[in-house]
């Protein structure tokens, strides 16, 4: 979801001031680093993959940029990012996506190389060519039609089984929580809800290769972003629900996605980046994360 200029209560370039820290469960924090160019197609990064290296990425705008990066690290640190190519998010036709149908959120990349991405506004999910940004659309949910124009699905990523899941950012009635729409080649199915906890909207997910859900949310507040990473195991009963990290407001800033990779200790690394909603006072950001539990 993009968050519209007066929805920013206070400055938050004052909340990004403000001495504040996160209560980090489970996570260790190892990377912080800020991204800027000057390019006018820069900023909004909704979506994000990052490669089994841990040193490209795929990520995609709200603004149907489909764009790839390194990550420049130094004994494993993200110090800088190297922007190797972008291009626009397309339909099948080449024809690029405009205006409602241009809202891109979620993106998600399966073991084969499959790549999704998923829209808010025309509320849809599309299998996207990595190599030219074309990208031909998936059977609907009839859910979808009813979402929110700007609340949408936000969160996506591919199951090791290959199945898709899908969660938006609206939920339905407070007790049956955020639905998951899993998608199994043919049609979505919803198969579960995660419950809804406090103001926390979810807005990116990824699978770890047990099968466990890592759900990132974000709510906002008037001195700034708060992000939370809770896990699930969509098989256990009750989910087996454990929160591995909740910040005070601005600590980060307006972090929208999350993928998880492996690197050569063994140790699972969580990265996000923040959607800067193409807006002066904010920044985008990419911090870094080491599993601890």
């Amino acid at each position: 979801m993009q968050i519209r200029p007066r929805k920013l209560i206070l400055s938050i370039a004052a909340a990004l001031a403000c001495a504040s820290f996160a209560q980090a469960e489970g996570l260790r924090l190892t990377s912080n680093v800020l991204w800027s160019l000057p390019d006018p197609w820069f900023g909004g990064f909704s979506g994000m993959e990052i490669g089994a290296d841990g040193n490209t990425a795929y990520l995609v705008t709200d603004r149907s940029s489909l764009v790839r990066v390194r990550l420049i690290r130094r004994a494993g640190q993200i110090t800088a990012i190297q922007t190797l190519s972008r291009k626009p998010l397309a339909y099948l036709s080449g024809k690029p996506l405009r205006n409602n149908a241009a809202d891109s959120e979620g993106l998600a990349i399966s073991a084969d190389g499959a790549a999704y991405v998923s829209f808010e506004h025309d509320h849809r999910v599309g299998r996207v060519n990595l190599q030219t940004g074309a990208a031909g659309r998936l059977p609907d949910h009839p859910d979808f039609a009813g979402f929110p124009r700007n609340n949408g699905l936000e969160a996506l990523a591919v199951h090791p089984d290959g199945s898709l899941v899908a969660i938006p950012e609206n939920s339905g009635p407070e007790h049956e929580g955020f639905p998951i729409y899993r998608f199994d080649g043919k049609r979505w199915r919803v198969t579960g809800h995660i419950p809804r906890r406090g103001p926390f909207l979810p807005v990116g997910a990824d699978f770890d290769a047990d099968g466990l859900l890592y759900l990132a949310e974000r709510t906002v507040t008037p001195l700034g972003f708060r992000t939370r990473i809770r896990r699930f195991n969509l098989a256990a009963p009750g989910l087996g629900e454990t929160t591995l990290l909740t910040t005070l407001p601005g600590r980060f800033d307006n972090l929208e996605s999350l993928s998880l990779w492996r690197d050569p200790a063994g140790n699972t690394r969580i990265t996000m980046i923040s959607d800067d909603n193409f807006l002066r006072i904010q920044r985008t950001q990419i911090v870094e994360f080491v599993l601890t539990k």
